[in-house]
């Protein structure tokens, strides 16, 4: 027997009581009444959505700030608040939480994009436990259950305060959260190698672009052919997804890859009737929307997109699209300075004015010879990159997957025998 069932037996011997949110404390919403300008040059730290939504423990000392004015009424988050994300593209990755989990030494702000939700009774549930809870299998059934749309998925607080969560004792709770914390731990360890090695790749793509390459600059809408977004059938319309058998490719499928299968379908209908339009093989695919603003990605097989997608063919007389491909990616820490709004969306016209060097402007065959040498031994640092850590990302993935099943089988509690 492990020393959490020892310890259930011991100080839940009934069983574990669960209690809907509703009863346990109240929703609040993030900033009101805030403009563009107010998040420029601010004086006060601003909680964003991509904070939120990449974190399970909240990143209380984030770069992004917001201006607020002397004795302006506006809520603060506090220490064991749970943050949520609002709204999705999918009703699955709605109401993605963030826990508070160390005490503001400052005043934080939250984007109008998220909410949060404060315990009546700060005691009951340990903040570390919390940040495991949210985020299990259980729990991410029942939130996304809340949420409801056609074209992007919101929240419902109503719904939400329905959610029913267990309240095991303290100690129950923390040792489960050293158990997980242990398995978090190691997992943060292997990450941190992989990001060297690819921090490593990235320091000689950049030197290849920009420190050694002496090319004149000029802006990235100059090689391309054709841009355009994609567009999101609508939900409701079943004509337009059953049976469907044309890729439509979405934001969370770029990540600076190459992307050769999409599980994404639509219908012909839907490319006839709507805005989901088929783009070719080896674009240059920008993510323009949200926390994936600035990824980049090549599509190897036709497609279409959703229309957080801005989708570049490139001109083959000019430019090769994997060397623009490379030159988007060397470039994505400028794209995300361009992001606007709370929620941080990319502007069409700001990523093709992004400036990128082209070799021999002057003569296209050896402008076109040398960026494909560039491109060459870019592969060449990327192949061995993924050689180098190809073991490092299959042990994340192995920790990753027992941390969840851990995680999973812990949190799963017998219930108090008057609740079943």
């Amino acid at each position: 027997m492990s020393k959490v069932d020892k310890l259930i037996n011991e100080l839940c011997p009934n069983g574990v009581k669960y209690e809907a949110l509703g009863e346990l404390g109240k929703f609040h919403g993030g900033l009101t009444g805030k403009s563009k300008g107010d998040f420029t040059d601010g004086n006060a730290t601003f909680i964003t959505y991509k904070n939120v939504y990449s974190n399970p423990a909240l990143n209380i000392n984030p770069d992004d700030t917001v201006k607020i004015a002397e004795g302006e009424n506006q809520r603060t988050l506090e220490y064991g608040d749970v943050v949520f994300t609002g709204s999705s593209e999918t009703p699955d990755e709605c109401g993605f939480s963030s826990i508070v989990t160390k005490k503001p030494e400052k005043p934080l702000y939250l984007n109008s994009f998220c909410f949060f939700f404060r315990f009546d009774d700060s005691n009951i549930i340990e903040p570390d436990f919390a940040k495991h809870l949210f985020r299990s299998q259980s729990l991410r059934y029942q939130i996304g259950k809340t949420a409801s749309g056609v074209t992007r998925f919101n929240v419902s607080k109503d719904k939400m305060a329905k959610v029913t969560i267990p309240i095991p004792h303290i100690e129950i709770q923390r040792e489960i959260v050293r158990i997980l914390d242990n398995f978090t731990e190691l997992a943060a360890e292997l990450a941190a190698e992989l990001a060297a090695r690819k921090k490593q790749y990235e320091y000689y793509r950049e030197s290849l672009l920009l420190q050694g390459n002496n090319s004149p600059m000029f802006p990235l809408k100059t090689v391309v052919k054709k841009s355009c977004s994609g567009g999101t059938p609508t939900k409701g319309n079943s004509s337009y997804y059953v049976n469907g058998d044309v890729p439509w490719l979405r934001t969370q499928d770029v990540r600076f890859n190459e992307i050769y299968e999409i599980d994404s379908f639509i219908t012909e209908e839907a490319v006839a009737k709507t805005s989901a339009k088929w783009i070719p093989s080896n674009c240059v695919i920008i993510a323009i929307s949200g926390a994936t603003a600035g990824r980049c990605a090549i599509n190897k097989i036709p497609t279409t997109t959703n229309q957080h997608c801005l989708n570049l063919e490139i001109d083959s007389s000019k430019a090769l699209y994997k060397y623009i491909f490379y030159c988007v990616c060397s470039q994505y820490e400028e794209l995300l300075s361009k992001k606007q709004g709370a929620r941080g969306d990319l502007n069409s016209s700001l990523v093709l004015g992004i400036d990128i060097p082209i070799p021999y402007p002057e003569n296209s065959v050896k402008s076109l010879a040398e960026q494909q040498r560039i491109v060459d031994i870019l592969d060449r640092f990327d192949t061995l990159c993924n050689d180098i850590s190809s073991g490092l990302p299959a042990e994340i993935k192995a920790r990753q997957q027992q941390y969840e099943y851990y995680r999973d089988k812990l949190l799963t509690f017998p219930k108090a025998e008057n609740e079943v």
